[in-house]
């Protein structure tokens, strides 16, 4: 058994993927590691990038990727106050995780938008290029 994050996985099968998802979940994580992928952003700007996310909602995934270790929170003391996000060492070692999310994403919506439904009525699955 193996704990991490407060929480216990058996490393059983695909743990190490379990595992992974439980830092990056939900729907914003891994788009505001994908931002923070190219600069360090303050919080306002990464509102403005992700302009379908709450305030409270960003505050929280920023302090669950906080916690997680993945990103860094610099508070300067000015008036009014500036806080700036980047990534710690150990969120730069999921770019390359993020950046295969992005490029998959992007395959999959070209994908989408180019097929025609099957005569079931289902949509056929993305053909993705090979790497």
């Amino acid at each position: 058994m193996k704990k991490l994050g407060g929480k216990t996985y058996d490393c059983a099968a695909g743990c190490p993927v379990e595992a992974t998802l439980d830092l990056i979940d939900g729907k914003w994580k891994a788009v505001i590691l994908y931002h923070l992928l190219s600069d360090t952003i303050r919080f306002n700007e990464l509102r403005r990038r992700l302009s379908r996310i709450t305030q409270r909602m960003l505050t929280r995934q920023l302090r669950e990727l906080e916690a997680a270790g993945l990103i860094h929170r610099e508070i300067y003391a000015e008036v009014p106050p500036r806080v700036e996000y980047s990534l710690t060492a150990l969120g730069r070692s999921l770019e390359p995780v993020v950046r295969m999310l992005w490029t998959w994403g992007d395959q999959y919506l070209a994908g989408r938008r180019s097929r025609a439904p099957s005569l079931n009525g289902a949509a056929s699955p993305p053909q993705l290029a090979d790497h």
